[in-house]
């Protein structure tokens, strides 16, 4: 299978995939090798490996699986989270996955069953942010709930676990991970004001932001 891909493809996209990981522990997202990455180049998925930490990965530790999570390049054990990162590539047009264990959203899916719009950019990620239920790490209970989680989303937040955000880059999966962490924290902070309440953006005015953001960056 892998000869339906070009070397230097598998090795841009691990690059990348590499680069992405150790972003993520550089900006607190994850500590040691919790969360992980993937991309997906044509048939192949390239994730990063079970218990390296990031800073110790190479080329040499190219990871790759089909969508069936077969290994099919490298000799390392692909990440427990596996399932996880199968289910949206087999349910969306994703090219890649960003799992994380960020602090503020995890505490806020201890709290509810879904991050109140307390901001805008809640539109970017589809609408208000779910908490699929929790489930051990690893497992197919996880991911199905996952899936269930992100109908219309493009992120969502694991019961007393962490995120995922997906995107047609590894950039956009990334920007939607952090994005999420913000509007996290952000809700977290305006919530823990003693004697005052959030005030929440009602779905017409997340419509009118999603409407806008649609064209955000492109030529006028």
């Amino acid at each position: 299978m892998t000869e339906q891909v070009s070397q230097r493809a598998i090795e841009d996209a691990w690059r990348n995939v590499v680069t992405t990981a150790r972003r993520t522990a550089a900006e607190g997202l994850v500590v040691g090798t919790s969360g992980n990455v993937s991309a997906r180049v044509g048939p192949l998925i390239l994730v990063t490996p079970s218990a390296v930490p990031y800073d110790r990965l190479t080329a040499q530790d190219t990871t790759v699986v089909d969508i069936e999570g077969k290994r099919v390049l490298g000799d390392l054990e692909p990440t427990s989270e596996l399932p996880l990162h199968l289910e949206i590539y087999r349910h969306t047009d994703a090219l890649a996955v960003v799992h994380t264990h960020a602090v503020h959203a995890t505490a806020v899916s201890t709290l509810v069953p879904e991050l109140p719009p307390v901001h805008y950019m809640t539109a970017a990620l589809g609408g208000p942010v779910r908490v699929a239920p929790y489930a051990l790490y690893g497992t197919e209970a996880l991911a199905s709930h996952m899936l269930r989680a992100l109908e219309g989303r493009t992120a969502c937040l694991l019961q007393n676990h962490g995120t995922v955000a997906h995107g047609r880059s590894l950039d956009q999966a990334y920007d939607r991970t952090a994005q999420l962490e913000w509007m996290c924290r952000l809700w977290l902070t305006a919530a823990s004001v003693p004697g005052r309440t959030p005030s929440l953006l009602s779905e017409s005015q997340l419509a009118e932001a999603a409407e806008r953001l649609s064209g955000y960056g492109r030529p006028r």
